[in-house]
């Protein structure tokens, strides 16, 4: 098959399948996406390909002929100009085996046949924004080794010699070159008057005059100094003190102009910052998800109190209809009104700040606060489950510092795998959610419930990325929550309970614990 490429695009995927059905599907769906898109119906061609383009995402069938996508993916990440590619193995919903050998391997991501367009477009964006700030940042340090490298085989720092006053003995063809002047005007000036505009004020602070007068080492990065025409730019100095049979004459400056260099650490900080960005929207997409599965229970909570507004408005209108109207009947109404339409809001409420990305750092938190109003979002499952939640908070327990959308993500999770569970094993008694002092340090959120229980075979394996016990499951629920938990300051685990069921915690640190590791035990 020969490659199909759009117009305009950055971002390079590979679709690899001997199915022609499924790389017709794979390409409609991503032809409009703004991807340079290659397709290969066999592994031979597509090392071709991947070597040739280094896409950025690899969308790779398992089972292909002669060479499956196991063998595909080994020679990938064998050879380091493809290695980096993000490969998202297409196999079977429930072929557990093959996600764990593709993962095993090297793989990023698994998709189901047969394909959701969405789910293909998000993951295949997701991983391709990853991949291509992950090649940026490599790129970007490779420059700064450069310039570091090449800053110390020219010797391109600027050099002075001065003597005990500060008066410039000698400067090297760097320092006129930083300058922006020739080297003899240089020499016979004073430094501290040429370089800092402050040294008429508070000349004994000013950088290297401790050298000059007293012969300490000094060594600082980022001082604004001056050219002699005025403009000014960030600066690293080295000073050094010369002395002669121990007799102090001033000082050895080496200094560099850094602007380059803070721009390039600024663009590194930066690009951090957006990776760390797009792994808490993959936290968002998972709470939305959430949302999605509860919206019907969510629907039908809101509709009950509209429906008593409605039929209660109704009854205020035919009170109001009356010659002789009953007045504190309709003020009981009327209050009736009001209760049901502050039940909507709350529901709402819960809603809203569950859904909205969290705010950048970290609050003082109550947990009974929060476990409660993670208990009350929780009802539509309980209900949809037959089952119960049961909340038990140790008495005079101390605030916590974590994000609160976050913790109520990894909470709510426990509690819904919990309540499946449960009416998996057609028990009736309730989910146990409970908090407790742990240590010195933390306080331990657990959620224990009477199931049908974790494999031993899966318990280590519980919280890896794509591994779940579940015949519908992607096993990215416990991966994520492991991830916000650790980006919390706290542990995350799983014990087994001797009389059945599950135990899974978390632990979070106390708003007092001033940056000691939190421990589970």
């Amino acid at each position: 098959m020969t490659e199909a490429v759009s117009e305009n695009s950055e971002v390079t995927v590979l679709l690899v399948d001997d199915n022609p059905q499924n790389l017709k599907v794979l390409y409609e769906t991503l032809k409009d996406k703004g991807y340079r898109l290659l397709i290969a119906n066999d592994g031979a061609k597509a090392l071709d390909l991947a070597r040739r383009h280094r896409p950025e995402v690899i969308l790779l069938d398992i089972m292909m002929p002669e060479m499956d996508g196991y063998e595909v993916c080994e020679h990938l990440k064998a050879d380091p100009a493809t290695s980096d590619c993000a490969v998202v193995f297409l196999s079977a919903l429930d072929d557990l085996s093959a996600k764990v050998k593709g993962f095993s391997l090297g793989g990023a991501d698994y998709i189901s046949k047969p394909f959701q367009s969405q789910e293909v477009i998000v993951r295949v964006n997701t991983h391709a924004k990853v991949i291509r700030l992950e090649r940026e940042l490599q790129a970007r340090n490779r420059e700064l080794k450069g310039d570091q490298a090449r800053i110390l085989n020219s010797i391109s720092e600027g050099i002075y010699g001065l003597d005990e006053n500060g008066v410039i003995e000698f400067a090297n063809k760097a320092a006129a070159l930083i300058m922006a002047c020739p080297v003899d005007e240089l020499i016979g000036k004073s430094f501290f008057d040429l370089h800092f505009s402050t040294a008429s004020e508070c000349r004994d602070s000013l950088p290297v005059m401790a050298t000059c007068q007293q012969g300490v080492a000094e060594h600082q990065r980022n001082i604004q100094m001056h050219r002699v025409n005025g403009a000014v730019f960030p600066a690293e100095y080295r000073a050094t003190p010369k002395l002669d049979n121990g007799e102090l004459h001033g000082a050895v400056v080496v200094f560099r102009d850094i602007t380059a260099e803070l721009n390039n650490e600024q663009a590194l900080d930066e690009a951090k910052a957006l990776v760390q960005e797009h792994r808490d929207q993959l936290a968002h997409t998972s709470r939305l998800t959430t949302m999605g599965e509860m919206a019907a229970g969510f629907a039908h909570e809101v509709n009950q109190p509209l429906t008593a507004i409605t039929n209660y408005a109704r009854v205020s209108g035919r009170i109001m209809a009356k010659d002789d109207p009953d007045f504190p009947l309709l003020r009981e109404t009327m209050d009736k009104i009001e209760a049901q339409s502050h039940r909507a809001s709350e529901i709402i409420r819960r809603i809203r700040r569950f859904m909205r990305k969290p705010a950048t750092g970290k609050e003082v938190l109550s947990v009974p606060t929060l476990l409660e109003d993670t208990r009350k979002f929780a009802e539509v499952d309980m209900r949809n489950n037959d089952g119960g939640i049961v909340v038990e908070v140790e008495d005079h327990l101390p605030d916590v510092l974590a994000d609160p959308i976050q913790v109520q993500q990894v909470t709510l999770n426990f509690i819904r795998n919990a309540l499946e569970a449960t009416r998996a094993a057609n028990s009736s008694l309730p989910v146990e959610v409970s908090a407790r002092r742990c240590g010195e340090h933390c306080v331990r959120v657990q959620v224990r419930d009477h199931g049908v229980g974790v494999p031993e075979e899966a318990e280590e394996k519980l919280f890896h990325p794509f591994y779940t016990t579940k015949e519908d499951g992607m096993g990215i629920g416990l991966a994520t929550c492991r991830s916000l938990i650790q980006s919390q300051g706290g542990e995350i685990g799983y014990e087994r309970p001797e009389d059945g069921g599950a135990c899974f915690f978390f632990t979070l640190p106390l708003a007092t614990a001033d940056g000691e590791p939190c421990s589970a035990e």
